[in-house]
């Protein structure tokens, strides 16, 4: 029994086959290299499948952004309902736990953000962003401060530029840095970054004068 043009029939992975393959080639091409039947090709589907799925190769990118970064939405609302430290450190093993097999998908958000505001990448990652990343990671940080979470003398916005920092930084060094400093960017050390992080933002990176070393 066959369907029509483009349409699967029965189950299928196809589409989870695309998305999973678009990540790839995204992430080490630029966009106006990949082509939709370079895409279907590794995916071994009918690139007819991309216009059935996704419209076209935009929005091929935009769901590929959009479902790669949902767990980290998900984790944001539970922030947002919880506000709690622990909840926060979940967001950051969250994103890390994301990005240790795609660690050259933060590097593409970047590039992409660097794009003139035309570009059909920008546009689609910042309506992802704008659509719950940003107004959620603001008002968790003010969620914070008004709960009394917050030291009184810091600054809400910028302890989020602290956070995010944390967050994308261990992604965006160069190899040859990580080389030099003897690290090696992979799933176990970055859950061991996340609980460390979560100390940091809790008690702090320097003792007090007065304190015993240990």
């Amino acid at each position: 029994m066959t369907g029509k043009a483009g349409r699967p029939v029965g189950e299928s992975d196809a589409r989870s086959r695309l998305i999973a393959e678009a990540k790839k080639l995204f992430v080490a091409l630029p966009y106006s290299k990949v082509s939709t039947r370079m895409i279907a090709s590794r995916a071994d589907v009918n690139v007819a499948m991309i216009r059935y799925y996704f419209g076209n190769k935009a929005g091929l990118f935009e769901n590929m952004l959009r479902e790669t970064l949902e767990p980290i939405h998900n984790q944001i609302q539970i922030v947002l309902s919880k506000g709690d430290i622990q909840s926060i450190g979940d967001l950051m093993r969250t994103y890390y736990r994301i990005m240790a097999p795609n660690p050259d998908l933060p590097k593409l958000m970047t590039r992409t953000m660097m794009m003139e505001p035309g570009d059909i990448q920008r546009q689609a990652f910042e309506k992802i962003f704008n659509e719950f990343t940003n107004p959620a990671s603001e008002l968790i940080f003010k969620q914070l401060k008004n709960e009394g979470r917050l030291h009184r003398d810091i600054c809400p916005e910028k302890a989020r530029m602290t956070f995010i920092s944390m967050l994308v930084f261990p992604f965006l060094i160069p190899l040859a840095m990580m080389d030099i400093q003897g690290m090696e960017i992979n799933e176990a050390y970055l859950m061991e970054l996340a609980d460390h992080n979560v100390k940091v933002l809790t008690q702090g990176f320097l003792a007090e004068q007065g304190d015993d070393a240990t």
